[in-house]
């Protein structure tokens, strides 16, 4: 998946849907490497746990940077149904491949409704710009 295929909550967190192997829907959720550039040197990752109800905008995780620890909020309603155990223990990762094998949970969506409030790739990039570094 390419960054302009995402949407994108304006905490930063990008979100892929596409269907698991019974035709569900499901939503893969990474950070952006814009915040993962603004957060420099990753040092902690903590993620829920699969089986976890997440709610759009409640945070489900934390990272933490030799700059500060920041809150993950879910950008969709749903039961966590992965988690990338992997990206905790390689947070380089991160870095490497945001888009791809950087991904932090997947969630079984409950509501769709909360895919209309993201940003599209051209909003997000423009959002990023008015931050700046």
């Amino acid at each position: 998946m390419t960054p302009q295929e995402l949407r994108y909550a304006t905490t930063h967190e990008w979100v892929h849907v596409g269907l698991d192997e019974r035709g569900e829907k499901i939503a893969t959720v990474g950070i952006s490497a814009f915040a993962i550039e603004a957060l420099t040197d990753l040092v902690f990752m903590d993620l829920a746990k699969v089986g976890t109800q997440v709610t759009a905008g409640e945070s489900f995780g934390e990272i933490e940077s030799v700059k500060a620890v920041s809150d993950l909020y879910s950008p969709v309603d749903g039961e966590i149904v992965a988690v990338n155990e992997a990206l905790i223990k390689k947070l380089e990762t991160l870095k490497d491949d945001p888009y791809g094998q950087g991904w932090l949970i997947k969630v079984r969506l409950k509501d769709e409704s909360a895919l209309d409030d993201l940003l599209d790739y051209d909003a997000y990039q423009k959002q990023c710009a008015e931050e700046g570094h």
